[in-house]
């Protein structure tokens, strides 16, 4: 009974935590897949401006990152999140980072700072995007970090959701999940259709 009583605790806790930081699921705010992607202006981490419509022709990534989240770090400690975005930009994809911390809250870079986190995690994206007013982010309806979304080369949403399966900010369980944006870009890029467009993001709230 006591091993049965551990059990049904742990299924709770973990069921609590999931609903802590897995957000919401499909939300009526979100934009709707099949549809045009929200069109946005933002500056990098070298104090340009990058544009949505600047990649029309090309798949692309969007990215929503928070180097201090657990969930994100699971990704970039392991080196997984730095292969994909090498392994895509090979296959012509645009990955573009979007932080939409706002200052003072965790996660919040200076594009000083973007530029020192990229050398730091050597990671391989276009751009990290600062989106401190967070209108972007609240545009796409990004609720954690990480959050991916996937737009074909029309500039229409495909795949809005979490990176893969196993909500868990361990990053032992990166082998062992199915990865819903890998599966979602490689059916785009072939020419087939995402056999799930939509999936709950896991992970830290974003920091609006």
């Amino acid at each position: 009974m006591k091993k049965l009583a551990y059990i049904i605790a742990i299924l709770l806790f973990t069921g609590l935590f999931s609903e802590l930081f897995a957000g919401t699921g499909e939300n009526p705010q979100s934009p709707p897949i099949g549809e045009a992607a929200p069109e946005f202006t933002l500056v990098n981490q070298n104090g340009e401006e990058v544009s949505l419509s600047d990649f029309r022709g090309s798949f692309v990534v969007l990215e929503w990152l928070n180097h201090d989240c657990p969930f994100v770090r699971k990704f970039y400690n392991a080196g997984e999140m730095q292969r994909l975005q090498r392994h895509y930009a090979e296959e012509g994809v645009v990955w573009l980072s979007i932080i939409s911390s706002r200052e003072g809250e965790q996660g919040h870079l200076t594009q000083e700072q973007a530029r020192q986190a990229m050398a730091t995690h050597n990671s391989a994206q276009h751009a990290i995007l600062i989106d401190e007013p967070g209108i972007v982010g609240r545009a796409y309806n990004a609720r954690t970090t990480p959050h991916m979304f996937v737009i074909d080369p029309d500039g229409i949403l495909l795949y809005d959701g979490a990176i893969d399966s196993v909500p868990s900010a361990n990053p032992d369980t990166i082998a062992e999940a199915d990865n819903f944006l890998v599966a979602a870009l490689d059916a785009a890029m072939a020419g087939e259709p995402v056999a799930i467009p939509t999936t709950r993001p896991y992970g830290c709230s974003v920091k609006y």
